[in-house]
């Protein structure tokens, strides 16, 4: 007998559910610069939200029925990352809580401190691997550059939190994407692997919200531009990117569709570059149906259990 759905909930959700608080997020944002109907984003922010919570509460129950699932769950660098997604989820859903003027601190903080609590596991995992398996991937941003998030929305609430949480982050993404780049010199990814490669469009974009917030344009200026190039090329590759058909790994495209967007919407609300209000409406336009694509296939096989074992999750 198959074990209940709540017992095998598969960290592999929560990237996904991650990119659909930033899609209703971005959609809130183009109601003022591109008059878009604010109902989309209320309706799409409402109903992620929902999401996120559903799965939050359902791997929760899993901890508190079999703790050890935890260490058995980040057993892998996408099953890392995807907890890394968790925890930056409680930060979203701050900012997703306060657009409909109800104002939670306290979640924030539940995603700082569980973010550091996932940060720490991974290290101790990566040192634990085999030498051979300490290698930088693009799911490491996930895993240990996620804070920025807290930059990227500006934190309102806690400005003395904003230059560490930004610059330490910075750091973090120079030494991964130094390590990963030089990787990929050696080695290509494999193909299951590929839809990994997305994901560093989702730090450059929220470096550059960070930075556009923080007033340093001209740092703005160079992480909004490779953002625009790397979503190009992202583009180019879709094809090389998507080979051998939907794997959970496609949750990789989903939150670095929507953290692009909603730089887009920034730039343009800022009036930080010219081309912003064309490249958020088309944005919008290809991130909207890819990642509602996306989470029905991952909603559909968390139903049929097929995500939780092709992403290897743990029963609790």
């Amino acid at each position: 007998m198959r074990a209940p759905l709540y017992r095998q909930t598969p960290p592999a959700i929560f990237p996904v559910a991650l990119g659909f608080m930033g899609l209703g997020l971005a959609w809130k944002g183009a109601v003022g610069v591109l008059g878009m109907p604010a109902w989309v984003g209320d309706i799409l922010t409402g109903a992620a939200v929902f999401f996120f919570l559903f799965f939050a509460v359902f791997y929760a129950v899993k901890l508190a029925l079999r703790p050890a699932v935890l260490v058995e769950d980040m057993g892998s660098p996408p099953a890392r990352a995807a907890m890394g997604a968790f925890a930056m989820g409680f930060i979203l859903l701050s900012v997703a809580l306060a657009s409909f003027g109800v104002a939670v601190g306290s979640v924030f903080w539940v995603g700082v401190v569980l973010y550091l609590g996932f940060a720490t596991l991974t290290l101790r995992s990566l040192l634990r691997d085999p030498v051979e398996a300490r290698g930088f991937t693009p799911f490491q941003y996930l895993s240990f550059v996620g804070l920025i998030l807290g930059g990227a929305v500006g934190l309102p609430s806690f400005p003395a939190l904003f230059w560490p949480m930004v610059l330490g982050s910075l750091v973090l993404f120079l030494v991964i994407s130094a390590g990963w780049l030089l990787k990929l010199a050696r080695v290509r990814p494999p193909v299951p692997l590929r839809a990994s490669t997305a994901i560093i469009l989702a730090p450059l974009s929220l470096f550059a919200m960070a930075f556009a917030r923080g007033d340093v344009i001209w740092a703005f200026q160079i992480f909004y531009w490779a953002a625009t190039i790397a979503a190009i090329a992202l583009l180019l590759l879709v094809k090389w990117l998507t080979k051998g058909g939907w794997t959970p790994i496609w949750g990789s495209f989903v939150f670095p569709a929507a953290a692009f967007c909603n730089m887009q919407a920034l730039a343009t609300a800022r009036g930080l570059s010219p081309i912003a209000e064309v490249a958020l409406f088309l944005g919008l336009a290809i991130a909207t149906p890819v990642i509602l694509f996306i989470l029905y296939k991952h909603s559909f096989n968390w139903i049929t259990g097929e995500l939780a074992k092709k992403s290897g999750a743990a029963t609790a």
